[in-house]
């Protein structure tokens, strides 16, 4: 009894797909990113599962579930941006689903690794490979193409450790664990609040 009065209950949020989706995405961008230069056919696998994992996001982020779609979770700049003021004051609004900056964050991410693989898949088909080949990439710069896949790779990186700064932020300041939900899909739910 006294640990339900202290600890806030919990309710369903993330969805088994989402957090499927997101340590399999975890796995192969990091995949993707060690083989970089070493082992091609490994690092294009991984390209090849990140740009389906992608494409099952967008996908779901549609016709997925309540917290999973971008109509939920997807707000105007102006928004954002007072979420992002009202961390400093240390009590920002709870959110069930993603906050306002996570929300942000999500939809920056996924266009920057559509990027990744789309400059990915047009490199190998300046040499006569992948599903690209044979089209009018086939005769561009291999080294442009090559040098716009690593910028937006490691750009890429940079907004994952943005992103780990945001959960770890949130994570602080609501005293709530966000890996954690990402594993159980239960988060805090905190004074009642109503899914928003």
């Amino acid at each position: 009894m006294i640990f339900q009065q202290r600890h806030s209950p919990t309710v369903k949020v993330w969805d088994p797909y989402v957090r499927i989706f997101h340590w399999s995405l975890v796995f192969f961008f990091t995949l993707a990113f060690v083989t970089e230069d070493d082992w091609l056919r490994l690092h294009t696998f991984a390209g090849y599962t990140v740009t389906g994992l992608v494409i099952f996001r967008v996908c779901w982020g549609l016709i997925g579930s309540r917290y999973a779609r971008f109509s939920h979770f997807l707000y105007r700049p102006s928004r954002i941006a007072a979420y992002l003021r009202s961390l400093l004051t240390r009590h920002p609004k709870h959110y069930l689903g993603h906050n306002p900056a996570g929300g942000a964050m999500i939809l920056l991410m996924l266009l920057m690794l559509s990027l990744t693989a789309f400059t990915g898949m047009a490199t190998l088909a300046t040499e006569g490979l992948g599903p690209l080949a044979g089209t009018f990439f086939a005769f561009w710069s291999e080294d442009l193409l090559e040098e716009s896949h690593e910028l937006f790779a490691n750009a890429m990186l940079l907004l994952v450790f943005l992103h780990i700064a945001g959960v770890l932020v949130s994570s602080l300041l609501h005293r709530e664990n966000l890996i954690l939900a990402m594993l159980t899909g239960r988060k805090k739910n905190l004074e009642g609040e109503t899914h928003e």
